[in-house]
Parts: structure tokens; sequence; C-alpha cells
């Protein structure tokens, strides 16, 4: 009585084969049981007496317990509902010859019994019964792991989402310090502009008038898609900033240089040319992009290479400069808007880029257009527009004629003649 036995598993077992503890008072049964599921493959201890059993069941795990129910220290089913309590995950069975109704009734209710396996028993039954015990052990035990590894995840969850929204909260108050930097920032910069202009006006308050318009003309080119962000913000910086270098000049070389350029000395010339590299010197020290000097120091080249201070011609001269320079023109030329619009055009396409005039006069507003009619580019002739004026060479030859309908040939024509002689006038269509 008491005894313990353990079998060693066959050779054909499994390297983790699944143990089963057995517990029978009668050594016959208990040997038939054990012998009967070891040529199965699995791992089984075996013992005659209940309380031994609970021992042994204290100090190590199974997969499943199978017990009969009438042995004269405890009856079956309240070994497996003691051993419940030790082992909760293990599949009990409960071998029995009587399968009495409240037998029954306490083995659900109180053993959480997994099956009944009835005396005599059939050897298929009881291999079927305990694999399926086995397997819903192992289910049991999955799930148990998965619930411990789903609870390690949520806890981690929660601390990362915890650590991530105190992350977000601290970039929110990040994101607010910087915008409220940025918004001093800008408020900064446009404060240094306006200083930079008021100085100008100080100075010479034609210089400060000059500079207010051109920053709004400046601003009309920009808002429109025919520059880059790095062309645009050049463009109107620029346009602030351009004449700061005229602030060295003295006051009455200045206003002879507006009204009787022809009697200034040689060396008095060469410091008026030389204005723009002074200037350019000056702003990159309000703004320090390469782009915003490079426009202010090309903004008195001319598009056929006679300008100063290095002579650049063409596309050499930044585009935004260009722009600026036709915006200059018609500021410092002193005319009624009518005239400096006449010389701006007259002047298109040797001091001035005839697109550059173009886009001045369209977006400035400048001159009231019928309302069938609107001002283009160059470039944005499309096929099927009808001409609202006719198109001319420099020499007065009519390339296309007013009211005529563009076809591709025809704007191939535009553009390869523009290639050779710049076409300086107004481009007019019709809505």
């Amino acid at each position: 009585m008491g005894a313990e036995l353990e079998s060693t598993p066959p050779p054909a077992a499994s390297a983790t084969p699944s143990t089963i503890l057995i517990v029978d008072d009668e050594p016959v049964v208990l040997t038939a049981l054990k012998f009967t599921l070891e040529r199965e493959g699995f791992h089984i201890v075996a013992c005659n007496s209940p309380l031994k059993a609970l021992a042994i069941l204290a100090e190590r795990d199974f997969a499943v317990i199978i017990s009969d129910q009438r042995m004269p220290e405890m009856l079956g089913l309240d070994f497996l509902i003691e051993s419940r309590r030790l082992r909760p995950q293990a599949s009990r069975i409960l071998i029995t010859a009587v399968l009495a109704l409240p037998t029954i009734v306490d083995a659900i209710n109180k053993g959480e019994i997994f099956r009944f396996v009835a005396k005599p028993w059939l050897r298929e039954e009881l291999v079927a019964t305990v694999r399926n015990a086995v397997q819903r052990h192992d289910l049991v035990t999955r799930n148990e792991v998965l619930q411990a590894e789903t609870l390690s995840l949520n806890a981690r969850l929660r601390d990362a989402n915890a650590a991530l929204e105190a992350k977000v909260i601290d970039l929110e108050k990040q994101r607010q310090h910087l915008d409220a930097a940025n918004r001093e920032l800008a408020s900064n910069y446009e404060n240094s502009l306006e200083l930079c202009r008021r100085i100008l006006t100080t100075y010479d308050p034609i210089l400060g008038g000059q500079a207010k318009a051109l920053v709004e003309f400046a601003t009309q080119m920009a808002a429109t898609d025919k520059f880059t962000d790095d062309e645009r913000h050049a463009l109107r910086t620029a346009a602030w900033l351009c004449d700061l270098g005229l602030i060295g000049v003295p006051r009455e070389m200045l206003r002879a240089f507006r009204t009787k350029t022809d009697q200034l000395t040689e060396r008095e010339r060469t410091m008026m040319h030389s204005h723009p590299i002074y200037g350019q010197t000056l702003a990159s020290l309000v703004d320090g992009r390469a782009e915003v000097g490079e426009v202010i120091r090309a903004h008195h080249e001319r598009y056929d290479g006679r300008g100063y201070p290095d002579g650049l011609a063409g596309n050499a001269i930044p585009w935004a400069a260009r722009c600026l320079a036709v915006a200059v023109g018609f500021v410092e030329s002193g005319l009624p808007k009518n005239a400096a619009i006449d010389l701006l055009l007259a002047k298109a396409g040797s001091l001035y880029d005839p697109e550059a005039v173009r886009l001045f006069l369209k977006v400035s507003n400048l001159v009231q257009l019928p309302k069938q009619v609107k001002e283009i580019m160059l470039h944005e002739l499309e096929p099927g527009m009808v001409l609202a004026n006719g198109i001319y060479s420099p020499h007065g030859l009519l390339l296309i004629g007013e009211g005529q309908s563009l076809s591709p040939a025809t704007i191939a024509k535009i553009r390869s003649h523009n290639q050779v002689t710049p076409i300086s006038q107004r481009l007019l269509v019709y809505l």
C-alpha cells in the first residue's frame, strides 16, 4: 500500500511526453492502466494511495489525473476535488463502476471532472479519452501562457501609451514654444526690414517711398506660381533691402544721379554702380540667405548684358532679380503711370526681360483691360487662344495678326522667334 510506480518512456516516445498520474487501490487495475497508456507513449506515475498521490501533486504537475471512484482512504471524487485545488489545470478523469446521477452532479459542480470512464473500460475508449484530456491540458496551459503574455503586453502597452502620451504632450509644448519662437522671429524679421526702410527714409525720403512701392509690387509678383519658394522669399526681401547700398553715397551725388547722370565723374559713376554690391553686403546682416544677396546684387543688370555691376545678361541674371528690375524701373522712372508703362515696354528685350515685364503688368493691375481680354505670359500661350492684339517683331514686322486663333504650329513659331529676337510687347488674348 502507498507504493508509487513511475515508468520510463519507451524509445519511441516523444522527447517531452505528457505525464499522467493514475490512482487506484487495486494493483491489477493499476498495472493494466499503466501498461495500456505506456504503450501509447505517455509518461505514467502510478499510485495506489490517494493520500500519497496528493503529496505527489503538491510537488509536481501532471497533464492528466486518473482516479478510481471507490478507494478505502477516500472516494475518487473527493480526491479529484482536492487535486483540483493543487493542480487546477490538470484534466481529471474519474473511473467508476456506477454512474449515479448524484455522483455525476458532484463531479461536475465540485471536481470539474473532464470525463467519466465506466468499468470495465474499453482500451480504445480509454486511450481516446486520455488523448483528449492531454489535448485539453495543453490548450488550457497554452491559453494561460497566452493570457499571461497578453496581460504582460497590455501592461507594457499601457506603459508605452502613457509614455507616448507624455511624449506627445511634451512635443506639443515644444511645438507651441517653437511656434511662438517662430512668430517672434518672423515679427522681429519684419521689424528689421521695416527698420531698414525707415533708415532709408531718414537718409532720403524718396528711397523710403520707393522701397514701400517695391515691396507692394514684389508681393504681388511673388503671389503667383512663377517662382520657387526660395525665389519668392528672395524677391520680396530684396525689394525691402535693394537700396541699402545707397546710404553710403553722398546725397548730392544721389540727386545728381537721378537728374544729371551725364554730369557725374567716372569715379562718381563707379561708386553709384557699386551700390548693389554694398547693398548685398549690408543685407546679409539682416538675411544671410545667398539668394537674397544675389538678387540685390543683380537688380541693376540689363537683359542685354550692359548693366552693372557684373554685366550679366539674359537668363544668367536670377529670375527674381529680372522681375525686381522691372518694378525698380517703373518706380524710379518718376513718370506718369501710362508713360512709365510705355517705357517698360519700349525697354523690354534690352533693359528688361520681356517675360518679367509681362508678369509685372499682369499682376500689378496698372492697366485696366476690357472684361473680355486678359494678359498672359509667353509660356502660357495655348492652342485655341485668340489674340486680342497683333504680335510684332522689334522691327515692326507683323508676326501674328489680331483675332487669329493660335495653333500648336503658330505657338512654336512665336517661341522660336522669341529665342532669336525677344518679343517685347504685351500678350493679350480674348477670354
